[in-house]
């Protein structure tokens, strides 16, 4: 059954993640659309909220297929797959520094001057609204382990079997609420799929920043 919107997955995902309440979490939502999904999971776990910005690096020809994805720091490539088209190395690096500059922009206007969230040696929760080949995903969290967390699970509404199984030699655990036998992308799990707004994600973090200010 498909979910109404994002905010109804995040309400469907969160009891999946209940067992980590003890851990006291910290919720990261991949920007933009991961993000009202872990909102909901936030306010269910009563854990802070933070983003995790990642940009999918895409084929020249078809952008929508990834040959990549960067973080901050952090560069993952699919060379199989730049191998197999024949894809110029100069091309895949300028590809890499537009991504990269992106990531650093939308870090500036996304955190209105806050700093990242501190996650050494803590249980952190990476959501994201859909997992389908994994590629963003690797990314986001090979830049996350290198800020040192203690355990990273990984927790997605709807994943595909081969995203699943990419994410798995990453994250600690992988916690899926559906995984579709005819999985094909991830808007069929939802009725109601829109564009996830800059002024969304803004909100949802000023949101979750003034909630938590009272107990830094």
């Amino acid at each position: 059954m498909p979910f109404s919107d994002r905010r109804d997955a995040g309400r469907a995902l969160a009891p999946l993640l209940e067992k980590y309440r003890a851990d006291d979490p910290i919720v990261l939502g991949f920007v933009r659309g991961g993000l009202p999904v872990a909102a909901e999971v936030a306010a269910a776990l009563g854990a802070p909220l933070d983003a995790l910005i990642v940009r999918k690096v895409g084929v020249p020809v078809h952008p929508e297929l990834a040959m990549g994805a960067v973080a901050a720091g952090v560069t993952w490539l699919n060379e199989p797959l730049i191998s197999h088209l024949g894809i110029p190395r100069a091309t895949v690096e300028r590809a890499v520094a537009e991504e990269s500059r992106e990531v650093a922009s939308r870090e500036a206007l996304y955190r209105d001057g806050r700093p990242p969230p501190a996650v050494e040696g803590r249980t952190v929760i990476v959501i994201d609204d859909g997992l389908a080949t994994g590629a963003t995903a690797v990314a986001g969290l090979r830049a996350l382990r290198q800020r040192r967390p203690a355990r990273i699970i990984f927790a997605s509404p709807v994943c595909s079997y081969e995203g699943a199984h990419q994410v798995g030699r990453e994250a600690d655990e992988v916690v899926c609420a559906q995984k579709p036998a005819d999985f094909r992308a991830v808007s069929q799990a939802y009725e109601a799929f829109p564009q996830v707004s800059d002024e969304t994600v803004q909100e949802l973090l000023r949101t979750a920043s003034a909630a938590t200010a009272p107990q830094r």
